[in-house]
Formats: C-alpha cells, sequence, structure tokens
C-alpha cells in the first residue's frame, strides 16, 4: 500500500515570478535567479524575492528617505551603493542633496535630474550586477508598505481601532439659510392665539430640533421662536 499524504495538493502562496510581463523585469529575474543560484550571496536572492513581489509590496522610496537612513546608518556615500528595487520619487522638503549613487528599479524624472545634478548617480539593476554581482558595497533599502491612507482604513467595524471611513466630523447649523428661520421678535407670542402652540428653537439646533419646528410649521401649530 502507498503512504496516505495528508497535503498532497498544497498551493504555496509565495511567488515563483512575477505577475508582470515587462521584458525587462523579466531580464532581470533571469539575471539575479543566475546570479543566486551561481553565488553564496543572500543579497542576490533577496533582490530576486523582491522582484517577484506586487506593485503594493514596492512601495517607492523618496530621496529624503535615502538620505536619512544613509545618514542614521553611518555609511559612507563616496563608496556604497544605494539598493532599492522599487521607484525613487523626488522630495521637496530635502533642500540639499548629497552625492550619492543609487541603483534603482525606476527613477521619477525630477529624482534623476536631482541626484546627477548633485554629482551623483543613478544606475540600473543590471548594471550594479555587474559592478557588485555578490552586493559588496551596497546598502538595501525599501519603503514602508504600510504608509498609503488605505491602511488606515483596514479592519473598520465595531470594536475596532480601525480610522473609520467618514467624508466630515460634523458642521455647524446656520438657522439664517435654513429653511426654518425662527423669529426673532418677543411680541410675535403675543400675537399666537390660545389655540395655537408656541414652538421655541435654540440659536443653535440640532437636527432633531429642527424636524420638530418644521413639522409644527407645517401642521400650522405656531411660529418657530429662538430661545
Amino acid at each position: 500500500m502507498g503512504i496516505d499524504i495528508e497535503h498532497h495538493h498544497v498551493r504555496k502562496g509565495n511567488r515563483s515570478a512575477p505577475k508582470s510581463e515587462d521584458p525587462y523585469l523579466l531580464l532581470l529575474v533571469k539575471l539575479y535567479r543566475f546570479l543566486a543560484r551561481r553565488t553564496d550571496s543572500k543579497f542576490n536572492k533577496v533582490i530576486l524575492k523582491r522582484l517577484f513581489s506586487s506593485r503594493i509590496n514596492r512601495p517607492p522610496v523618496s530621496l529624503a528617505k535615502v538620505v536619512y537612513e544613509v545618514n542614521s546608518r553611518h555609511v559612507s556615500a563616496d563608496k556604497s551603493t544605494v539598493v532599492i528595487v522599487a521607484t525613487v520619487t523626488d522630495d521637496l522638503r530635502l533642500l540639499e542633496l548629497p552625492k550619492l549613487s543609487i541603483a534603482a528599479l525606476r527613477f521619477t524624472q525630477t529624482a534623476r535630474e536631482r541626484i546627477i545634478a548633485a554629482g551623483g548617480e543613478c544606475l540600473t539593476l543590471d548594471q550594479l550586477a555587474v559592478r557588485a554581482p555578490t552586493g559588496s558595497n551596497t546598502v538595501l533599502l525599501r519603503g514602508r508598505k504600510n504608509a498609503r491612507e488605505a491602511f488606515k482604513h483596514f479592519g473598520a467595524g465595531p470594536g475596532k481601532n480601525a480610522k473609520p471611513y467618514v467624508t466630515s466630523k460634523g458642521r455647524s447649523v446656520d438657522l439664517s439659510s435654513s429653511p426654518v428661520r425662527p423669529v426673532t421678535d418677543p411680541a410675535a407670542l403675543a400675537t399666537g392665539s390660545s389655540k395655537r402652540h408656541v414652538v421655541v428653537v435654540p440659536a443653535v439646533a440640532s437636527r432633531l430640533e429642527r424636524c420638530i419646528s418644521m413639522q409644527c410649521i407645517a401642521q400650522k401649530r405656531g411660529p418657530c421662536i429662538s430661545a
């Protein structure tokens, strides 16, 4: 008798190839798959895995983030190459950009112009493979995946700490522009007969109070007077 395998046809969730059909991305996967197989460097395996990732798992990285990470890690910007398997974007809040050597999957036009103007260089990942096939003298960075606004709303519901989906946080009611206009003349109390009730509306009425006053006026019970 054969052996009963408990988990026989179980699909793995990890990607073994990118979903995109971009020819340049497929060539990069082929290149780093070869480097990951023929070298003992963990750097190439990490690059290969990040090339498989979806766009939501490859968030962009700004130049301000690059400068912050380089300074916090005390990395020599002249001797090291910053590697980012994502898009590098510009940041207007960064006033001075040092000389950097950055290898990324894509650069925005303003980010590329700013890096070159500062004396740095923008490398592609295939140029990086020629310069550092084992990842020596490199700093691997990536952006925050949960930095999007949509992640703040995930899991919203009763008893959850997520950010709720609301259009506004409230508004102040202006009764002067509302269809229910309160009577400000106190003499209007004397004009009302004993058979008609007078509805007193506060200066800042709630929605329920406005509805009640509108119903009273519709039924001709009496004028509305502000408190």
